[in-house]
């Protein structure tokens, strides 16, 4: 994932972050804010993930502050801040947000959220996570049935492109996924296109020969004319993919946290690592302060509890998901987010925003 380069200094509290002016506010969690905090008594918070509540509960009985948490689809919780942020409505104090280049675009760059980054923590968290401040990621990989095939039975995304694989390659519908989207639009830039373009000649021996603009482009309009088939779900797509006794010889490329359903459900589902140019893609949540918060400290303090061992177990009680504090070691058996930011796609969250409606026009031409 690119995110501009945090400057900090000791007077400091204005950031740059991608070519927009954020106000970046640094301050531990000193006896100060623990009581200010207190004296506020309670904080809202609007998230994408369910599991705030459990998170909720255990900042209610450590601090004694009450949490109003809501837990709203992502476009849901965008358009609430959007909304609230032009009306100066005092709604959420702050938010767990993802969709990057709509968070960019339509809550960060407008001024309806800012920064808040613990001062213990801006010598731990990359910061290249640190502006806007990054809560979790989440990675989706290319995945088969572990019972049907012994071994990954492809090692290179072109191939699912391939007759052989004609009506075999599962995949959410992006259009219903906003994180799909982004990922489609990320492999059409430079870099991706560039590495698209590589991983061909080393699957064809020959050149990539193009009908569309690039690459990336191309991948897509590919595997939509070798019959791609759709889910509404990463959930429902797992099961479809995983079952066992029926000889299901297909790839999905879909959240890895759906593979705790092989005990789970019984299923066989197994990534593959070693796919060619990229394994899958991540996504990370954003933890932002709304500029309308009634209760600034008490968001302070549940953003730095979030960021800690103990307020990150809701998420770390399972596999696939990763907190930007690199402290928090990953589910046991997992790998390390630092493992699979390497071989996945991150996305860009000013690209996104200013190239997706092309790509997803691009996606309905080609589809229908």
């Amino acid at each position: 994932m690119k995110i501009t380069k945090l400057f900090l200094s000791a007077i400091a509290t204005v950031a740059i972050s991608m070519g927009v002016m954020m106000p970046l506010t640094v301050n531990a969690a000193s006896e100060k804010l623990i009581n200010d905090a207190k004296i506020e008594g309670e904080v809202t918070v609007y998230s994408i993930t369910s599991r705030i509540a459990n998170a909720a509960k255990g900042f209610e009985k450590k601090y004694g502050i009450k949490v109003n948490a809501h837990n709203l689809k992502g476009f849901e919780l965008i358009a609430k801040i959007t909304k609230e942020g032009e009306s100066g409505i005092s709604g959420a104090d702050f938010v767990i947000s993802q969709d990057s280049g709509r968070v960019f675009g339509e809550l960060i760059k407008p001024g309806f959220v800012y920064n808040y980054v613990p001062t213990d923590l801006v010598n731990v968290i990359p910061k290249k996570y640190q502006n806007p401040l990054a809560f979790s990621f989440i990675t989706k990989v290319f995945t088969y049935n572990s019972e049907t095939y012994t071994h990954p039975p492809v090692n290179n995304v072109w191939e699912l492109t391939d007759p052989k694989w004609k009506g075999k390659f599962f995949f959410k519908d992006p259009l219903k996924e906003g994180v799909n989207a982004n990922f489609l639009t990320m492999i059409t830039n430079p870099e991706y296109s560039q590495k698209l373009e590589e991983a061909y000649e080393r699957y064809a021996g020959k050149k990539l020969t193009l009908t569309t603009q690039n690459a990336g482009y191309e991948w897509i309009k590919r595997i939509i004319d070798n019959q791609l088939v759709m889910f509404t779900s990463d959930t429902k797509m797992a099961s479809a993919l995983g079952i066992k006794g029926n000889n299901i010889s297909a790839v999905s490329l879909g959240t890895y946290s759906k593979l705790r359903y092989r005990k789970k459900k019984n299923l066989a589902l197994m990534p593959i690592m070693g796919m060619e140019p990229f394994a899958g893609f991540h996504y990370p949540s954003f933890l932002l302060i709304t500029k309308n918060a009634k209760n600034p400290n008490a968001a302070k303090l549940f953003i730095e509890y979030l960021l800690s061992e103990e307020g990150f177990k809701p998420w770390s009680g399972s596999l696939g998901t990763y907190s930007s504090n690199p402290n928090i070691k990953p589910y046991p058996g997992d790998n390390s987010f630092e493992v699979w930011s390497k071989i996945l796609v991150g996305e860009d969250p000013e690209f996104t925003f200013e190239n997706r409606v092309e790509v997803e026009d691009f996606w309905n031409n080609s589809i229908y």
